[in-house]
């Protein structure tokens, strides 16, 4: 008697001959969750001193970073500079509602703006939310009256940063 056997495979995009895993998205216990924290707060720390923190082996941090990695849970590592450093100047994040046959347009226009550093679609009073970054508050309005003037903005509400209280 033959046994027939079924083996079904997710094909990444890049390379649909070659069967790869299922990423799990996000971490998959506790001591992931305690990994990931510690290196929002300092990037830097060695595996053997995140082993003396979590109480692990430093081959387990060794292995849990690659596999977080491999996963895409952690997709890098970067130096984030002080606001004195940046010289960001005025941040403010804006709530903007729009007609829903101009999401599209509107959110092309938003994405041209250089002041923009991230535009996020949300559940709520607003359609939209967008921070926004400018060196004055009379650019910060220049900016606002660019986006309320724009067609399918119904209105737009503003809320100046006045300080960071975390920034991961």
């Amino acid at each position: 008697m033959t046994k027939i056997t079924s083996k079904t495979s997710i094909s990444s995009p890049a390379s649909s001959d070659s069967p790869v895993s299922a990423p799990l998205l996000g971490p998959r216990d506790a001591l992931d969750r305690q990994l990931i924290a510690l290196l929002q707060t300092n990037a830097r720390t060695s595996t053997a001193q995140l082993a003396r923190k979590l109480g692990v082996a430093r081959t387990t941090v060794v292995a849990r970073l690659a596999r977080l990695e491999a996963d895409g849970v952690i997709l890098g590592y970067a130096v984030r500079l002080g606001a004195e450093a940046l010289d960001r100047g005025v941040q403010a994040y804006v709530g903007i509602s729009i007609s829903p046959k101009a999401q599209r347009e509107v959110i092309r226009r938003l994405s041209q703006l250089p002041e923009l550093s991230r535009l996020a679609s949300v559940s709520g009073g607003f359609d939209l939310f967008a921070q926004i970054s400018a060196p004055t508050t009379s650019k910060l309005n220049a900016i606002l009256d660019e986006i309320g003037e724009l067609e399918g903005v119904i209105k737009t509400n503003t809320f100046v940063v006045l300080a960071l209280r975390v920034d991961r």
